[in-house]
Formats: C-alpha cells, structure tokens, sequence
C-alpha cells in the first residue's frame, strides 16, 4: 500500500481550525484549573474542617478515577441539574476540574515549602493575613513551583484529545472525521503526532519564557 499524504493537505485548514479548538481547549482549562488550585489551597489553609475535608475528597476522587470517567460525567450531570452546555465548553469545565485538583497539590507543595518564620515577619511588619499570602507565601511559592505547574498544562493539553469523546471540536475529533472520509488511517494519526508535538513544544518554551519574565527577580 503506498502513503498517500494529499487527504492531509487538502485538508490543512480543518486542521488548523481543529489546532485552534484544541489551543482553545488547553488555555481555558488552564485557566479554570489555576482558579480551582489557589483558591483551593487558600481553604486548605484556613484550617476550617468541613470546607478543607471537601477539598480534600474533591483532589482524590479527581486525582483517583480516569479523566474519560469525569468528562462523560460532567457531560451527563450538568443537563440533570439544568445546566446545557455544548460539547466544547463541556470539555473546557471538565479539563479545568481535572488540572485543578492536581494543581491544588502542587500549589498546596510549594505554599508549605515556605518557611513559618517568613509568614510570621510579614505579620510583624504590619501586614495583612491577605497581604502575607499573596506577597510572601504565594508568588515565592509559584516560582518553586512552576516547572511543575508548566508540565501539568502540557499534559492537560494533550488530554484534549480525550475530549473528542463527547464531540468536542478540537484536533483529534477533525482527524478522525477525515479519517472516516478517506480511510487514510496511517497518513491521518501520523500527522496528529506531529502536530500534538508541535504544539506541546511551542507550549513549553512559551511557558519557560513567561517564567523567565515572571520570575527574573532575585532569589535570596
């Protein structure tokens, strides 16, 4: 059997919007994944027993059970309590809920990497509870931590295919519908991997850039 890699350039602009779908998919669940990790750690850290046991279960049912699992849950779940939602933004809450839970226990790792005693000088100096986490436990935490936080995202992103499981339009769910049209299986999934490589690759140096921006200032 020869290649035939012209179904995959004829459809270059499928592709590209299905790229588009799964950058659309990766940067909002990010978002949603960061909100979900600090405002966790922030009840973990207030100590109050129901709201922190909540969190707590919410990591490890999350962390425990496959993310198929959850997608084909929220997709579920949400029109029984009312909510519709297309497939897309489905995907988006599903892939934010999944990173957040790991991302409240690498948040949660970094915050408790940082000395008591520095907690306790900027209360000293007159600063607020609020003040002290944001300026001397959180932003100092973030950086220890961003490498890690940096290659949860890029395997957030490429969990996005997972999404194709409930017709999410990003770019494994536009393969397979030109894989369906062509029977061009090999040439269709060889270039998915390139493209899926591409994207974590230009992923990962613009997030090593932003740290490199966020985070240039002295370390003492």
């Amino acid at each position: 059997m020869t290649l035939d890699f012209s179904v995959v350039t004829d459809a270059w602009q499928s592709l590209l919007f299905g790229t588009l779908g799964t950058l659309f998919l990766a940067f909002s669940g990010m978002l949603i994944a960061m909100f979900i990790g600090i405002a966790g750690v922030v009840i973990l850290r207030m100590q109050m027993w129901l709201p922190s046991l909540l969190v707590t279960a919410f990591v490890e049912i999350v962390r425990n059970t496959p993310f198929l699992v959850q997608i084909f849950f929220v997709f579920f779940a949400l029109p029984l309590a009312g909510i519709r939602l297309n497939p897309t933004m489905t995907a988006v809450i599903a892939l934010g809920v999944n990173g957040g839970a790991y991302a409240i226990e690498i948040i949660r790792g970094g915050v408790e990497s940082i000395p008591k005693g520095q907690t306790e000088a900027g209360l000293a100096l007159g600063l607020h509870k609020h003040e002290v986490f944001r300026l001397i436990v959180l932003t100092p935490a973030l950086r220890a931590i961003y490498p890690s936080l940096s290659s949860q995202f890029i395997l957030l992103t490429l969990t996005t295919a997972i999404c194709t499981s409930i017709s999410a339009y990003e770019l494994t769910s536009v393969g397979q519908r030109i894989e369906a049209e062509t029977f061009r299986s090999f040439e269709v999934y060889f270039t998915l991997t390139g493209i899926y490589l591409v994207i974590s690759l230009v992923t990962m140096w613009c997030l090593a850039a932003i740290g490199r921006w966020a985070f240039s200032y002295p370390q003492r």
